[in-house]
């Protein structure tokens, strides 16, 4: 007999109830997928650390308050706040994101041929940074949508709340960023095969 496992909501009213544990749990379980997050955006491990604090102080902060309204998932309310804190740091520093070539972290990693030799490893490595390069040319609105979608794992329903706008309009960014995706890859001569 399996033990269902224990909700978002169930978690915040055992921490309301006093139990420091809840919170660490609460916390441990989306930590990955929100720090994933903020550091495909803002691209600096220390800046995207202070965001992620920032992220979960807010959070608490909330939910101690007894501010926190269950009105959907937990984790996209968590993203959303995230997402605000994001776009407030680069207000402040009048700074834009931009997407480089990174080797821990790969939104093709999935497509990897499963044996394959050094040369195809090299020639395959080069066109995932090829395709990031790429990802800078995109317009702000098709680039979120995309990291969102591929770094963050995120639904189009999970995108649509955290950046405010209808599904329709996240799927049509990324129908468009995919489209744009191509026209640069014709553009800059890329080769997408090994």
């Amino acid at each position: 007999m399996n033990a269902q496992p224990v909700t978002d909501q169930e978690l915040i009213g055992r921490y309301l109830a006093g139990s420091q544990s809840a919170l660490e749990s609460l916390i441990r379980r989306h930590k990955n997928r929100v720090f994933a997050y903020i550091l495909m955006i803002v691209k600096e491990k220390e800046l995207a650390e202070d965001l992620f604090q920032d992220t979960f102080i807010k959070v608490i902060n909330t939910i101690r308050t007894g501010s926190y309204k269950e009105e959907g998932k937990f984790i996209q309310w968590v993203m959303r706040i995230a997402h605000n804190l994001i776009i407030d740091h680069f207000r402040k520093s009048k700074r834009i994101p931009t997407i480089e070539n990174r080797d821990d972290s790969d939104i093709f990693e999935k497509v990897r041929i499963p044996v394959e030799s050094v040369e195809e490893r090299i020639i395959t490595e080069q066109i995932h940074a090829d395709v990031k390069k790429l990802i800078d040319y995109l317009p702000k609105e098709q680039r979120e949508v995309l990291v969102m979608r591929h770094y963050g794992d995120m639904s189009f329903k999970d995108i649509a709340e955290v950046t405010n706008v209808s599904i329709n309009t996240a799927l049509g960014r990324m129908r468009y960023a995919l489209i744009n995706l191509r026209k640069l890859v014709d553009e800059k001569n890329i080769i997408l095969s090994v």
